[in-house]
């Protein structure tokens, strides 16, 4: 069965496409400052910029172009972009998300590295495999000198739900 199958109304269908694709949600990483990991303002829901941690551990450091390839930056960004998924069940039940709207992917850059969009589609992909068309989404893909606590990527979605 194609995710475009389910019924769009059902109950548990995007932790059961999560299942599908061999992932669950993760806890929600406390928040190490004064914000929070959601917020939702009528409709639309933003995250707070997550990281790839996977049992509260950064699953790589460094930067993209130098320690870590583009590759692997991009398996990063889907662990980000399923952690963002997590930080938004805070505030909003998933099966109600209608769209994801735009993702923005912050990649800790290397001198010379220009690769940013091949590793934003990491998440990309993620998302539009967990939430077919309605995944599709704007984006912008930027490289910055340095991140949290050395993390080669950083993820924030913006969605729309019901």
């Amino acid at each position: 069965m194609t995710f475009t199958t389910y019924n769009l109304r059902s109950a548990g269908r995007i932790k059961a496409r999560l299942a599908e694709l061999g992932h669950s949600l993760p806890q929600v990483s406390a928040a190490a400052g004064i914000y929070t990991p959601a917020v939702r303002t009528g409709s639309i829901v933003y995250t707070s910029g997550q990281l790839p941690l996977a049992d509260k551990q950064l699953l790589a450091t460094g930067q993209v172009g130098a320690e870590v390839t583009a590759d692997e930056a991009a398996a990063l960004t889907r662990v980000c972009a399923l952690n963002a998924l997590a930080a938004i069940e805070t505030v909003a039940k998933l099966d109600n998300v209608t769209r994801i709207v735009k993702l923005t992917v912050f990649v800790s850059s290397a001198t010379g590295f220009n690769d940013q969009a091949l590793v934003a589609n990491g998440a990309s992909m993620f998302l539009k495999e967990v939430f077919d068309e309605f995944g599709v989404h704007a984006r912008s893909a930027v490289g910055v000198a340095e991140l949290p606590l050395d993390s080669p990527v950083e993820v924030e979605l913006i969605v729309e739900v019901a």
